[in-house]
């Protein structure tokens, strides 16, 4: 089905069951426990692997002695590049799953030890001993960007920069100026469920139960990495504990867990030890970032730049400008990205990526042009919205911006806000308020479904998507029984199969609007079988409350299945309308806090999220995604940092002790308003993605209510109270 002009009204329309807050339908199996995730497969005779990680950062393996690792209770074998045979690389991530005899960063795995329980695995890894030789590596940011490894200036790609007009006259030319630095640090996913695989062989297939995002990535990158037919490989992966972009595809849990499995010729699972997930896995990557802004008097920007550094394995750089290129106006623009070759653990996606650190720095420099320009923060951001992409000049398909931003500030008691920072104090406790604006793109991508309508007129819907905890299950459970008129409680999703048709897979914020796009296009097609069997061929037959009506005539939906079962499989296809509009969601977050006038400790006191994010399909689930972003925007801003040993090349406080998140004690009353909104050109359901637009933009306008609160600018992520204790006003 080919979706390539604004959707009309259609059976979606009637909002019967989407568009309501639904409870999760995958919510019992999880709160009994009886949810099973990737480590819990029930997959008889499987041995347990332990994987072992480099103990340098950079360097070579001399050898590996594992004699007495392999002499030990229990033990079945040891993997290591000398027994493992030829491995690839995926086309996601570009980490080698086996160091040897280069070592390309800290605790990429050296080997697997294999045997017949978990603690006879850990403990004979223990007995493994490696010789390396250490080699000088790249592993701070700052000093790669002054002086790279390879001796020349770091040079930015120019497919990675863009320019109109001309943006070094008008910056120099503005009455009002503003040229400052941001940093944000490595961030880690520190996703719940570790990752894990469990791998098991039969002849030459290959099934992978695994945790991961993305099935059809994860086939297609076993399949380079292993030197496989993609037919031959099946993966599994019905639940998934978090994600947050860190399990887009397979890693060296699924690909070592394949190639043991191999060897000794039985099932064989895995599971990151919580250290191995911070230095093994993914992470995002530091940035280094320069905001330049011009604007007149009368507040209106003329010029507005912004570059940003960052540092990866690959040449994949943090797109932290991408916010910039759509969000406010001016004529003169500039943006540039620029990647550093550094030996630490691969940089790769991490919800939101690029906004989430780009918007870190822009939006705090929009509220310090707002105090250059004696304006109110939330007036400035509202002069200076576009209708239309400042870069491309293409329209947004709905941009309700200034809407999110103006509804905040009513609700938050914007009116109330002190009007110079460190005016408001209530005991030890100096208040403050900050705002944000957010952006976050609204991707679709090709997504598939099977849909079945048995004898009983229960419905199955069938699909390779995942849900990573965002509520997959039911939305999907509700676009199908919107479209085909039958209760929720008759209809049973099934996902997470390579088996099943290809769906979109979650991440990008695009997984919500494609996947359902694929049901409802399958639904459609099951719409017109029903039809046809019952004799009713209108195209505007009404399918409600189990009965199918058209032509003044009403027939049973039973009756279409009285002959067999019918079952109908359809993929959504795009066409050029991302081409024709700029297709994004939008908000704004504002945020209260109080800093104590003693101690520089920072409270949070309350959060509001405005999102116009397209039709919400599940509000309940929405809600809930928009309230787990602002809370990690609230760890962004205030606690988390991936803390790197310039000299060793690893990440050091890669544990959940010396990596902190928020806590419940951490985080405050939050409230989340979705505007009324649809958007046609989006697909048939009218809906965006909200996943990652409820963490773009939090962390500034925490930092902006610090700001506030104390009169101190912090520009350098995450705001600890060091960086304010000798600086507060006079108590």
């Amino acid at each position: 089905m080919k979706f390539d002009t604004p959707a009309t009204r259609n059976p979606i329309d009637r909002l019967k069951v989407v568009g309501h807050a639904t409870e999760r339908i995958d919510g019992p199996k999880k709160t009994t426990g009886t949810a099973t995730y990737a480590h819990e497969q029930d997959v008889p005779g499987a041995a347990y692997g332990w994987i072992v990680g480099a103990a340098i950062g950079k360097g070579s393996i001399r050898a590996i002695d594992t004699q007495a690792a392999r002499a030990a209770p229990g033990v079945l074998g040891v993997v290591t590049a000398a027994n493992a045979g030829p491995l690839g690389t995926g086309a996601f991530f570009v980490t080698r799953a086996l160091a040897g005899p280069k070592v390309d960063h800290y605790h990429q795995a050296v080997a697997i030890v294999v045997a017949e329980t978990f603690e006879q695995a850990r403990a004979a890894a223990g007995l493994l001993r490696v010789d390396y030789a250490r080699d000088k590596g790249s592993f701070d940011l700052a000093q790669a960007k002054e002086k790279p490894p390879t001796g020349q200036p770091l040079q930015p790609n120019p497919a990675l920069a863009s320019r109109v007009g001309d943006f070094d006259k008008a910056f120099a030319a503005a009455p009002v100026t503003l040229d400052a630095a941001y940093t944000t640090p490595d961030h880690g996913h520190a996703m719940m469920e570790p990752h894990a695989t469990i791998a098991a062989w039969d002849g030459d297939k290959l099934t992978l139960w695994t945790a991961i995002q993305l099935v059809a990535w994860g086939v297609r990158d076993v399949a380079r990495t292993l030197g496989i037919a993609r037919e031959n490989i099946r993966i599994v992966s019905p639940y998934v504990g978090g994600g947050f972009g860190g399990k887009g595809s397979i890693l060296a849990d699924a690909v070592l867990a394949a190639v043991a499995a191999k060897q000794l010729g039985r099932p064989v699972k895995v599971a990151l030890q919580r250290a191995l997930m911070f230095n093994n896995t993914t992470h995002r990557a530091a940035t280094i970032q320069r905001i330049c802004i011009g604007a007149g008097t009368d507040g209106r920007i003329t010029a507005i730049g912004h570059e940003s550094w960052s540092g990866n394995l690959g040449p994949r750089p943090e797109s932290a400008t991408a916010p910039t290129k759509l969000l406010y106006a001016g004529a003169h623009r500039m943006t540039r990205l620029h990647v550093a070759h550094l030996d630490l653990p691969e940089a790769s996606a991490m919800r939101a990526p690029g906004e989430t650190p780009g918007m870190m720095a822009l939006e705090i420099a929009m509220d310090e042009m707002a105090e250059k320009l004696d304006m109110d923060p939330v007036a400035f951001r509202i002069l200076n919205d576009t209708q239309v992409d400042p870069e491309t000049k293409l329209p947004f398909s709905r941009r309700q911006l200034v809407e999110c931003l103006r509804t905040g500030a009513a609700r938050f008691g914007w009116d109330k806000r002190a009007g110079k920072p460190a005016s408001r104090r209530e005991g030890d406790w100096l208040v403050g308020m900050g705002v944000a604006a957010a952006i976050r793109g609204a991707p679709v991508a090709r997504s598939a479904a099977r849909v079945t309508l048995d004898g009983r007129g229960h419905v199955t819907v069938e699909t390779d998507m995942t849900d990573i905890g965002t509520g997959t299950y039911t939305i999907l459970a509700q676009t199908a029984a919107e479209m085909l008129g039958v209760g929720l409680h008759q209809v049973t999703v099934r996902l997470g199969d390579s088996r099943f048709p290809e769906g979109a897979g979650s991440g990008g914020q695009w997984g919500a609007a494609s996947s359902t796009a694929g049901v409802y296009a399958a639904c459609v097609k099951l719409r017109e079988m029903v039809s046809k069997r019952l004799g009713l061929m209108s195209v505007d037959a009404e399918f409600t409350a189990g009965r199918v009506r058209a032509g003044g005539l009403s027939r049973p939906l039973l009756d279409a299945v009285a002959a067999g079962e019918l079952v109908a499989q359809e993929a959504m296809e795009y066409g050029d309308l991302a081409r024709r509009y700029a297709q994004q969601t939008f908000g704004a977050h504002f945020a209260e806090v109080a800093v104590d006038i003693y101690t520089g400790e920072i409270r949070l006191r309350r959060m509001l999220a405005v999102c116009a994010a397209g039709r919400i399909i599940n509000p309940l689930a929405a809600r809930s995604q928009i309230l787990g972003g602002m809370t990690m925007g609230a760890g962004a801003a205030l606690m988390e940092h991936l803390v790197v040993d310039k000299r060793a090349g690893f990440f050091v406080n890669h544990d959940l002790a010396g990596y902190e998140v928020p806590v419940h004690a951490d985080i405050p009353h939050m409230d989340v308003i979705f505007l009324d909104e649809v958007d046609a050109t989006a697909g048939p359901l009218k809906a965006k993605g909200v996943g990652e637009l409820g963490i773009s933009g939090v962390p500034a306008a925490i930092a902006n209510a610090v700001h506030h609160a104390t009169g101190i600018r912090v520009r350098d992520y995450p705001i600890t109270l060091d960086k304010l204790l000798h600086r507060l006003p006079p108590p």
